[in-house]
């Protein structure tokens, strides 16, 4: 078997984190995960991967000066850098160019598979993946599955994993268009964000639950604060779970999903 390719992913946000580290794994690399810029350095000395993913906003040193410690190295020099950009501003996109960087994505825009394009421009696809979240046939589940969320990244992520489970999948970046969607099918299992444009989440349970439709939905609410006042207002309005987006990797809401929905048939 052909070694696997090494990303470091430099990266602070908890949640981001988790989503580029498994879907770098689950693409055939092998991918380390650091969370300041100190400790990246470090691994990058013993580690001497062939892609770095670099965050600009960390602690202890910044994407910068990671940058800047790596530009003065002859061996650290060598490696491809991918910027993950808060802003996207000239300024910064300048900056980062000067500093050696090859290449960037702007945090609030890019999908997974923008992810793996800018990766594959510099070191190629990566060897045959033996991951192990691909779904053995005769274990495929069956069911519809929505997904009403905003961020076109977690949807996306999101979407791929769950169909490759087998479910079918729609998805909505907001509550009136998750409602619509009532007039082409009536799902099995709802994951609704709770923070969104126009029609947050709580708006959609409400109108879920009050339509007779809707009756056998499960329906899981994601928030980013899990805060006692959302999940309180969730479970009084019916949602059937709660969770926080930092607390659960997508392997864990996979799992929750399929137990779900095998809960629901064994009922019917």
């Amino acid at each position: 078997m052909a070694q696997k390719q090494k990303i470091l992913l430099l990266e602070d946000e908890q949640v981001l984190g988790e989503i580029l580290l498994n879907k770098l794994m689950s693409s055939g690399y092998d991918a380390s995960w650091e969370m300041d810029g100190e400790s990246g350095i470090q691994k990058m000395r013993a580690m001497k991967p062939d892609l770095v993913l670099l965050d600009i906003v960390m602690p202890k040193k910044d994407g910068y000066e990671v940058l800047e410690e790596m530009h003065k190295d002859a061996e650290l020099k060598k490696i491809p850098v991918v910027v993950i950009s808060n802003s996207g501003q000239p300024v910064e996109i300048s900056r980062i160019l000067e500093l050696g960087a090859k290449d960037y994505i702007i945090k609030a825009q890019f999908s997974p598979d923008e992810v793996l394009e800018k990766i594959q421009k510099f070191i190629g696809k990566a060897a045959e993946s033996d991951d192990a979240s691909v779904v053995d046939p005769q274990t495929k589940q069956e069911g519809k599955v929505w997904i009403v969320e905003d961020d076109q990244f977690l949807s996306t992520l999101s979407s791929t994993r769950l169909a490759k489970e087998g479910y079918a999948i729609k998805t909505a970046t907001d509550g009136a268009q998750a409602l619509k969607l009532l007039d082409t099918e009536i799902p099995d299992l709802v994951l609704l964000d709770v923070m969104m444009p126009g029609m947050n989440g709580f708006d959609v349970l409400k109108a879920m639950r009050a339509d007779p439709r809707c009756k056998d939905v499960i329906i899981v609410m994601f928030s980013n604060l899990g805060q006692e006042h959302e999940i309180e207002e969730a479970r009084k309005n019916g949602a059937d779970d709660f969770l926080v987006k930092a607390k659960f990797t997508l392997p864990e809401v996979v799992e929750r999903v399929n137990a779900m929905i095998a809960k629901k048939r064994r009922k019917s």
